[in-house]
């Protein structure tokens, strides 16, 4: 078989370590690359590791005996992925921006790069599967690894962003990776996985907001109109919280819980936890910004709302052509919020994705 020319993005972390170990002894060959996108020249409260994060993937690279490259993206990560978070919370949306930036960043502004460059494809770190079938088609499949599947955050890539990418780990499991790194005495091997906003690092979502969004205080009140106190934005929230509205419940296991964020009255809606079944609880929603992998072979899909949630039954409806559906739960689903992804899937195919647009509470759509 032919070895392949291959630009691997290399974080500083050990998943993408170990899959640019893989593909050189294959006899690949290898450039690792470093997407530097955001430094947090803000100085915004919290952890930006960049610096430690480029240093790891530096050494990696020098043990591994490859080209190493670094490619600054900082100010059209700014606009494509920063920005664009920041004007949905300001519409009252909760982005998911990981998702967002595998789309426009990794396979989007990195695969023009890798392509120019001459390269067949470029890999990444993430736990999922490519399969190519016999006519040549591409799918994408959840990692093998249940506990973690990173399909969910690929949902909005493009057909053919997919055809030139290719996921090496995504047939293990996490357990195995370390081994490997520890094998190849990496210098990621033991370290602990990144947490935080993608690449912004280990920055509070509420500091960053703050940061840059201005407060607008509001009224909160309860879903029978008392007022209970104030909050600084609506941004701050998101449904089902529990904690960080600073209001007490009178009942000590029956918590106030965020239900409602209503923009054009400023006032952020509070609900006791065993009063707020109809007012989380959703039947339908819109779905739109789809991108398609595969289209679904029937009316009735497997949807995933969020990371980390099982998937639930649901039928789909297209609304316009295939950039607009409409689902329709087979059980009523709690606290989605707009903005949102929503991933299609069929068994562990991953047929794509969109975004929450329109939620439908009992007979109304906000």
């Amino acid at each position: 078989m032919k070895k392949k020319r291959i630009l691997v993005a290399l974080s500083g972390g050990v998943d993408s370590s170990v899959v640019a170990t893989l593909l050189k002894e294959e006899g690949n060959q290898v450039v690792g690359v470093y997407m530097k996108n955001w430094i947090n020249e803000e100085n915004i409260l919290g952890e930006c590791p960049w610096e430690e994060d480029l240093e790891d993937a530096k050494k990696v690279a020098e043990l591994l005996g490859i080209e190493f490259r670094i490619l600054d993206l900082t100010s059209i990560y700014r606009k494509k992925i920063v920005d664009a978070m920041l004007s949905d919370y300001q519409r009252g949306w909760v982005p998911n921006p990981d998702a967002w930036c595998n789309r426009e960043i990794k396979f989007g502004v990195l695969l023009d790069y890798a392509l120019e460059q001459g390269f067949d494809e470029i890999a990444t770190g993430h736990y999922a599967r490519k399969k190519v079938l016999k006519d040549g088609e591409s799918q994408l499949l959840r990692g093998f690894d249940k506990e973690k599947d990173q399909s969910y955050f690929l949902a909005l890539l493009k057909k053919e962003q997919l055809e030139k990418a290719i996921f090496p780990i995504g047939e293990l499991k996490k357990s195995e990776v370390r081994k490997i790194a520890e094998k190849n005495r990496l210098p990621t091997a033991k370290k602990k996985d990144s947490q935080g906003i993608c690449f912004i690092g280990k920055v509070k979502m509420k500091d960053f907001l703050a940061h840059f969004l201005p407060n607008k205080e509001g009224d909160i009140l309860d879903i029978h109109g008392k007022f209970l106190g104030k909050h600084q934005g609506l941004h701050f929230y998101t449904l089902g919280q529990r904690k960080g509205h600073k209001i007490a419940s009178p009942y000590d296991e029956n918590p106030y819980i965020v239900v409602s964020k209503d923009k054009e009255k400023n006032q952020l809606i509070l609900a006791l936890e065993e009063e707020n079944a109809k007012e989380l609880y959703s039947s339908s929603a819109n779905i739109g910004e789809c991108s398609w992998l595969n289209f679904p072979k029937n009316k009735e899909i497997d949807v995933q709302i969020r990371y980390r949630s099982a998937s639930v039954k649901a039928g789909i409806i297209f609304l316009e052509k295939t950039k607009k559906v409409k689902i329709n739960f087979a059980e009523e689903q709690k606290a989605l919020a707009l903005g949102q992804v929503c991933a299609f899937y069929e068994n562990e195919i991953l047929l794509g994705g969109g975004i929450f647009q329109s939620i439908e509470y009992g007979k109304t759509f906000s």
